[in-house]
């Protein structure tokens, strides 16, 4: 009932609008999504940066319906990675390959793809391709590796979700290629005949995955907020020598600042997901509506901060 709920109210319009213009709706949001324009992302990059936090800049707004937008999506990103090269900040960019047109044409998003990476090696920048739900992770993985990693090895970097059985053999194949992955646990919604059902499950798995990408792999990116997880990640870091130039931990924006900043203190590195763009209100409800445990998830971890704060 709760998910029908929010994807009900994900598209409604006139909901949308009185949203946007409610100053404690506007507010809540603001606590996760930097903005609807790109200079106030740019500014939230900037006060990470100033914490000794990197970024990593997300245009809000998932499937095209045509051309035109895939096309729009493109320059906007030309110019998210021309601006954070001109402001020199320490940030990269994510994308959806469905805002890029990949259910239009596959051969429309290489295209736009391949102009989005030519601009991330003109300014020695780096894009990430964000992992959709389960029926995009073979198309997302086979126009990786087969029509834009050969080009860019340097400039593009693939997300792995350890909620699905699969995920053990794409990390394989990641180190194999040398290829830059982001992990994390997943937020969709998934059926059991693809993804495990049990949250144990899907822990042991991911903490299967980091310790392969910790010893083989090539830069990975360890997203998650969970405690035992970055413990795990810690510990088997420090057991096998692993610098902690090898690999960086990465978090949502908004979500365990105390965390982030605890990190960064103990001389890990940190990355934040920074989404932005006027499209916040239909991102935050799909979010939830994925899994409505991340209502209580969102919910917890601003009590947590709030209460770690405190004690402080």
């Amino acid at each position: 009932m709760l998910r029908k709920s929010l994807l009900y109210l994900s598209n409604q319009q006139r909901v949308f609008r009185f949203i946007r213009g409610n100053g404690l709706a506007k507010k809540f949001a603001s606590r996760f999504v930097a903005g609807e324009t790109l200079p106030e992302a740019l500014a939230a990059v900037k006060a990470l940066n100033e914490k000794g936090i990197t970024a990593s800049l997300d245009l809000l707004g998932e499937s095209v319906t045509n051309d035109r937008e895939a096309r729009e999506a493109r320059d906007a990103y030309l110019e998210v990675l021309g601006r954070i090269h001109d402001q020199k900040l320490d940030a990269n960019a994510s994308v959806k390959l469905t805002a890029m047109g990949l259910d239009i044409s596959e051969d429309l998003c290489v295209s736009i793809m391949h102009d989005v990476l030519t601009r991330a090696r003109e300014v020695n920048s780096f894009v990430r391709l964000d992992m959709e739900s389960s029926a995009y992770v073979d198309r997302t993985l086979k126009l990786f590796y087969d029509r834009l990693y050969p080009s860019f090895k340097e400039n593009v970097g693939i997300v792995l979700q350890s909620y699905l059985y699969r995920t053990p053999d794409d990390a394989e194949r990641s180190t194999v290629a040398r290829c830059r992955v982001r992990l994390c646990k997943g937020a969709y919604k998934e059926p059991p005949s693809v993804a495990y059902p049990d949250k144990g499950d899907v822990d042991r798995t991911y903490i299967k995955c980091m310790q392969l990408l910790l010893d083989k792999g090539n830069y990975p990116g360890i997203a998650t907020h969970d405690p035992a997880i970055i413990d795990a990640t810690k510990a088997y870091a420090r057991d096998h020598a692993i610098s902690l130039d090898r690999f960086e931990f990465q978090m949502l924006y908004g979500v365990r600042r105390d965390l982030q900043d605890r990190l960064v203190k103990e001389g890990y590195r940190m990355r934040v997901y920074v989404p932005f763009g006027t499209q916040w209100y239909p991102y935050l409800m799909r979010r939830l509506a994925e899994r409505p445990a991340n209502v209580a998830f969102i919910t917890g971890s601003v009590v947590r901060e709030m209460l770690g704060s405190r004690k402080n």
